[in-house]
């Protein structure tokens, strides 16, 4: 038998797409299991795992569920996964004993708290019927959990005997534990609910964290529990500079530790993504719309046995499957609703959160302290808590520095596209000295047609703290310096492709306008040669021909970098019909 919260039976996310793995993509994460299965009825049996919305968190909460849950039978599911390959040893009474991924499966009563299922529930409870002693959300938890506990029968005789009432869910799985001898393993997804959806109810949130405390901090109640996991968005809260919860093994986006690999897709997971038949998609492309978020982490070398720290490139897999199953790579991140947020905290008056946005989002990197934060979205005292909250909702990348200090930048083009979309919808976001050079820049190519000007622009750029990060010594570089120049004129007006297949060849850079009032531009990069010569490519290779019948007025435009002079040259010419 099986309940909501207590051992949920049937279909759920993980089950979802591992049915559908032929046609969908699925990536093997079950390997988490094992450390999991580790960490059983040890010093270490308390993790908390917060990433971004969308990386993957409900389905590794809900694969724990289907392994762990006493309600169903997933030996089969499991037997051809990585999880099978599983060999460990633990102290079974007092024994060191052999284990393999059999010894544990289906063996727990599973509590499984699903905190948007919560809040759904209780606020259809609060235009309902009303429990005495339940006035909130918290009491609320703790009634239905407890009401599932009674519907089994011998949960129900040992609750009665103790006279548990209605709240008390910790003095509950203590009296089960002490009467039966019976561990649980609580998985709760989405853990900080309550300070996101109610952040301005101090009183409420100072409540869930007791109840927390209560679950997971005395000795008594901690002994009923075998494993417990946490998932969430923001990391545990601090209370000044203390977890409130510093007993749990936390990982989070800021401190992501060991786990990496299991929340979001590496580049090896992508590969074979890439070779799978549902995908058409690049490498190349999937790389640079979704890939860049840099987890530190220490691997062990197979030869020398040494361990090596590491940044680990993770990519968004929610984006990444979409991308792969929609045949398109685009912005799948702007349906977030945490943009609000973001709108909120960049209009918040630090000084300085306003530039370094902009400048984060030109592909410069921004310093920033995470030390003070108090993993809220309320006690933001400075620009350095916004960064550390944008870091933890995902908006921004973090790399950890061997000093211990931070760099927050953009991970990559999705976020870029999304970030820009909110900065480019604020009024002030026009009085930038970015903003403005853009602006500069598209009116020099489309309406003066000045490649003197073009070229003094891109220089300015070249010089600029977010292109010296780069090598600046091939055509890619160039590239990037004037996407990276153009992405806020052109982003409400033009669509910009790369490599794109035209004439006898692949023009290196094509703007296609939104609104026939806006010529096409085709962009053309020498490294070390001549402008001149770019032009030529243009023409010789016939890179307009494909656009000259829907397009009136086709723009060419030849941009180089001199490897002696270290200047740009930029000619313009219009391609009328």
């Amino acid at each position: 038998m099986g309940g909501i919260f207590l051992n949920p039976e049937g279909n759920n996310a993980f089950t979802e797409i591992l049915n559908n793995r032929i046609s969908k993509v699925f990536v093997d994460k079950t390997g988490f299991i094992g450390e999991t299965i580790d960490r059983l009825d040890s010093d270490s049996k308390l993790i908390a795992f917060t990433r971004p919305r969308r990386f993957g968190k409900t389905i590794m909460a809900r694969m724990l569920a289907s392994y762990y849950s006493k309600s169903v039978d997933s030996m089969e599911m499991f037997s051809n996964l990585k999880i099978s390959a599983y060999k460990g040893k633990k102290l079974i009474d007092n024994k060191e004993t052999e284990v393999t991924y059999k010894t544990y499966i289906n063996k727990f009563d599973v509590i499984y708290i699903d905190m948007n299922t919560v809040d759904t529930k209780y606020l259809t409870y609060v235009k309902g019927e009303q429990v005495k002693n339940v006035a909130d959300i918290v009491d609320f938890l703790e009634y239905q959990i407890i009401s599932e506990l009674k519907d089994y029968p011998l949960f129900l005789s040992i609750l009665e005997e103790a006279q548990t009432g209605n709240t008390g869910l910790a003095d509950a799985l203590s009296k089960i534990h002490k009467s039966l001898g019976i561990t649980f393993v609580l998985i709760m997804d989405e853990w900080d609910l309550v300070y996101r959806e109610y952040r301005d109810d101090g009183k409420l949130q100072k409540k869930f964290i007791d109840l927390l405390r209560g679950l997971f901090k005395s000795s008594d109640s901690l002994e009923s529990f075998s494993l417990v996991y946490l998932t969430g968005i923001l990391p545990i809260k601090k209370y000044n500079s203390q977890s409130a919860l510093n007993n749990f093994d936390e990982y989070n986006m800021l401190t992501p530790g060991g786990f990496a690999p299991y929340f979001g897709f590496t580049k090896n997971e992508v590969d074979l993504i890439c070779e799978q038949r549902v995908c058409s998609l690049s490498r190349s492309v999937l790389k640079d719309w979704y890939d860049g978020y840099k987890i530190r982490m220490s691997i062990e070398d197979k030869v020398s046995k040494k361990r090596n720290v590491v940044d680990l490139d993770i990519y968004n897999p929610n984006s990444v499957c979409k991308a792969v199953n929609r045949n398109e790579c685009t912005n799948y991140w702007s349906g977030t609703s945490s943009n609000e947020e973001v709108i909120r905290l960049i209009n918040m008056n630090f000084r300085g959160i306003k530039t370094d946005i902009t400048k984060l989002i030109d592909g410069i990197r921004v310093p920033f302290n995470s030390n003070n934060f108090q993993n809220d979205m309320v006690s933001i005292k400075d620009k350095n808590d916004i960064l550390s909250l944008l870091v933890c909702l995902g908006y921004l990348g973090c790399i950890e520095k061997n000093n211990g200090s931070k760099l927050a930048y953009i991970p990559n083009q999705e976020i870029r596209q999304t970030l820009l979309s909110i900065v480019k919808g604020q009024k002030w976001s026009r009085r930038t000295e970015i903003v403005r050079r853009s602006e500069a820049l598209l009116n020099s190519i489309i309406k003066k047609q000045d490649g003197g000007k073009v070229a003094e622009i891109i220089q300015n750029i070249h010089n600029s703290s977010a292109v010296s990060l780069l090598d600046y010594n091939s055509e890619e570089s160039l590239t990037y310096c004037v996407m990276t120049a153009l992405q806020w004129s052109t982003m409400d007006i033009y669509d910009s492709h790369r490599e794109e297949q035209a004439g006898k060849g692949r023009i290196d850079l094509v703007y296609v306008p939104e609104y026939d009032e806006y010529p096409l531009i085709i962009i053309e990069f020498k490294y070390g040669k001549s402008a001149e010569e770019a032009i030529e490519q243009i023409k010789k290779q016939k890179y307009y021909r494909r656009y000259t019948e829907r397009y009136r007025k086709i723009i060419l435009v030849g941009i180089n970098y001199s490897k002696t002079t270290k200047e740009h040259q930029c000619l313009i010419e219009s391609l009328d019909k």
